[in-house]
């Protein structure tokens, strides 16, 4: 199964967000017609407004990477908010596609719905075979159950839609806010207000043990893409960069970016979160996608977009 994306209305939910801006780019460079409203035009929350919008717009492709999403502070913080937001979200997206009998949907999961202590590398078959990580659990149900609903549509009236999981993101666009961000843009903004500031240290979280793998926002668009062209299976498909480092690591690294000069210092009183998380990614790459920004270069990319783009930062 293959077909070509030009001239095809195509839907992008969270367009203005880290992985919908990287989508938008690789979709417009396929010469597909985009739909890209921002959340001032379309809150996907209001079930009447979304099933109006589709209704108005009849896309024939539909990609939802919208959703509340943030580090282990946010989570932990707001529990119910990430689970309820999270399902209405993607439930109002995918009921509406439904009706409007859109052709196409990729379902944007989470490598975070994988158990705990899943084996890793973490293939696909892993999913719903243990716990799940606490600090996050209340947003992975709601992937999960985006992630069911994907596949109930597809057994019980036959659509050809599809679920990715990306790994760990970052990107030109990521959310810099210490109370909400991942991993790497609150390492880059930490990093670099110390630099600013001329900071002795600095505090992260954790032991710096559990490695993570890492995928730019540019690499993850090519592989949802690839997906939608080429993949059409009830099972989720992952995608990410094949190799991990542990956040000790992350963190030099991102200091030699940055070039701070200062000290590192952990506060093993506070959560580390999953051990491991690197995903098997043998499905996406015999699609013949394969990722092309390393970790430096993709931090180097991101922190000189932070610079140039967050007004709250200073230079």
């Amino acid at each position: 199964m293959e077909f070509s994306l030009a001239d095809q209305k195509t839907l992008v939910a969270g367009a203005y967000g880290l992985v919908g801006r990287a989508l938008v780019k690789e979709l417009e460079d396929a010469n597909a017609e985009m739909l890209t409203p921002p959340h001032r035009e379309l809150d996907y929350t209001d079930e009447v407004a979304v099933r109006t919008y589709f209704q108005d717009h009849r896309p024939s492709i539909a990609i939802f990477a919208a959703a509340r999403v943030g580090g282990i502070v946010a989570n932990m913080t707001a529990p119910t908010e990430f689970l309820v937001e999270n399902l209405k979200m993607q439930m109002n997206f995918l009921l509406a596609a439904h009706q409007s009998n859109v052709s196409r949907v990729v379902f944007l999961g989470s490598s975070c719905i994988y158990p705990r202590l899943a084996q890793q590398p973490i293939s696909e078959s892993a999913l719903l075979t243990g716990p799940l990580e606490p600090t996050n659990s209340a947003y992975a149900m709601a992937k999960l159950s985006g992630i069911e609903l994907v596949k109930s549509l597809r057994s019980q009236h036959g659509r050809r839609w599809i679920s990715v999981l990306p790994s760990n993101l970052y990107g030109p666009g990521d959310n810099f806010n210490l109370e909400s961000s991942h991993v790497v843009p609150a390492l880059l903004r930490k990093f670099h207000e110390a630099k600013v500031h001329d900071s002795p240290h600095v505090e992260l979280w954790g032991s710096g043990r559990p490695r993570r793998e890492f995928l730019h926002a540019s690499d993850a668009a090519r592989g949802i893409v690839a997906c939608l062209v080429k993949y059409d299976d009830d099972e989720p498909i992952n995608v990410g960069f094949g190799g991990d480092v542990t956040i000790k690591e992350l963190a030099e690294t991102v200091r030699s970016v940055v070039e701070y000069r200062g000290e590192t210092v952990w506060n093993t009183t506070r959560p580390d979160g999953v051990p491991q998380k690197l995903l098997d990614s043998s499905k996406i790459r015999a699609l013949g996608w394969e990722p092309t920004v390393s970790l430096e270069v993709g931090l180097m990319d991101t922190y000189r977009w932070m610079i140039e783009n967050s007004t709250d930062i200073r230079g």
